[in-house]
């Protein structure tokens, strides 16, 4: 006869890896996202980055990562140094049950939390679009994911100092996005902007996406993928409460995607006199950004108006960003970063166990830390190897120059 602590131990891994999954299944959003909103001619690049960027991840947060995030004290600041991913839970530890017995494999664990990392890494890769060289960028994705990422990563959801401050960040707002958005910041401030993306006397020129389908169905994969994102952090499914739980942050998961679609459009449609497909998706990441710090406490309506503002801030955001000539090709800054910092601030509003000095706390020391950390680390590829691609090769599209292949090739006719 099964143990019925067995069942809920097996239902609880099974949601956290199918939960897992759709986060992983983000990857491909991305991907369409970025590549839809790039030029043709740099469109292999970018769908290569994604994809490489992915298996640097995992091989890295497999590595060094998890451990540095979840392998050390409780209130600290300096992770221990540590490697791999450790043991699995024991049946016996599972069978002994009280509050310390394990509730789902701990392999499912760093399942979830490592495509986790994965998500805030694509973030930098949208924002430094059609100008970076392949392998500087890269070389980044290695010591975000394996050290910058994780030790963010351990202040927070690993126990150190910011979780004993009292800070919370139910799935990521700060930790994941506006981390992401941070370390995408200090990339383009290095790199600088398209060539003739900006002109004297303060002149914006827009550099339209080759293909807005794809970027619209990557949006939509995104969405679907943020129901494990945010679902998955419930860590529980197999009783009443949290079944309950995660239906109400899928709930509320939605209700502000949809949210943060209607406020940014409706706000285009008044400032630029069209309903700007670009800004719509953007206030669906926007809203799925600001939720994620906490999907669980506000009521589905609530959940709405905090995805609504998501949606306003980043029309506003992108607006000023361009104004202060930080070229970000697909918004990610905006929509991860500013959209982040709402979410977390958003937080007290509904949980009575928040405060907003922990929460400003929270922000100040991600941001901070992965922007500094960020910064350093660019200027070193700069040095080393270089960041940008030379005039010639931004021109021409920089498929041809690192990939030797073009996304959307020409017929060729043959010759006898």
């Amino acid at each position: 006869m099964v143990d019925i602590s067995e069942l809920s131990y097996a239902l609880d891994t099974f949601y956290f890896l199918i939960c897992g999954a759709l986060v992983m299944w983000m990857a491909a959003g991305f991907a369409m996202l970025e590549a839809g909103l790039v030029r043709a001619k740099n469109t292999a690049e970018i769908l290569t980055k994604n994809i490489v960027l992915f298996a640097v991840a995992c091989t890295m947060y497999l590595l060094v990562g998890y451990a540095l995030m979840y392998s050390s004290d409780a209130g600290g600041f300096i992770p221990n140094l540590g490697f791999l991913i450790g043991a699995e839970n024991s049946v016996d530890a599972v069978l002994a049950g009280g509050e310390d017995a394990p509730y789902y494999s701990a392999r499912a664990d760093f399942f979830f939390q490592v495509v986790f990392v994965a998500t805030a890494m694509s973030i930098v890769s949208g924002a430094v679009a059609e100008r970076m060289k392949l392998w500087a960028f890269l070389a980044f994705a290695v010591v975000m994911t394996a050290v910058i990422y994780p030790v963010s990563g351990y202040w927070t959801w690993g126990g150190g100092w910011l979780s004993e401050a009292g800070f919370s960040d139910y799935a990521g707002s700060g930790i994941v996005h506006m981390a992401g958005a941070a370390a995408a910041l200090a990339g383009v401030l290095v790199l600088g902007p398209r060539k003739g993306k900006y002109g004297k006397n303060g002149a914006i020129y827009a550099i339209p996406g080759a293909n807005m389908p794809l970027a619209t169905l990557g949006t939509f994969v995104l969405w679907l993928g943020w129901f494990g994102f945010n679902g998955g952090s419930e860590l529980k499914l197999s009783d009443v409460s949290s079944a309950n739980n995660m239906a109400q942050v899928l709930v509320n998961t939605n209700a502000a995607a949809a949210g943060g679609v209607l406020a940014a459009l409706i706000l285009a449609k008044i400032w630029f006199r069209k309903a700007d497909l670009t800004m719509a998706l953007n206030g669906a990441i926007a809203g799925l950004v600001s939720i994620t710090a906490d999907p669980l406490s506000s009521t589905a309506l609530g959940a709405t108006l905090i995805g609504a503002v998501g949606g306003v801030l980043v029309v506003v955001a992108i607006v000023v960003l361009d104004k202060l000539r930080l070229d970000d090709p697909v918004g990610a800054i905006s929509a991860h970063g500013v959209a982040g910092i709402w979410g977390v601030l958003a937080v007290p509003l509904n949980n009575a166990d928040a405060t907003f000095g922990a929460q400003m706390l929270g922000i100040i020391g991600i941001f901070a830390w992965v922007f500094t950390a960020s910064l350093v680390v660019w200027l070193i590829i700069k040095a080393i190897m270089g960041v940008r691609v030379s005039e010639e090769e931004e021109y021409e599209g920089v498929d041809l120059a690192e990939c030797g292949l073009e996304a959307y090739p020409e017929f060729n006719v043959a010759k006898k």
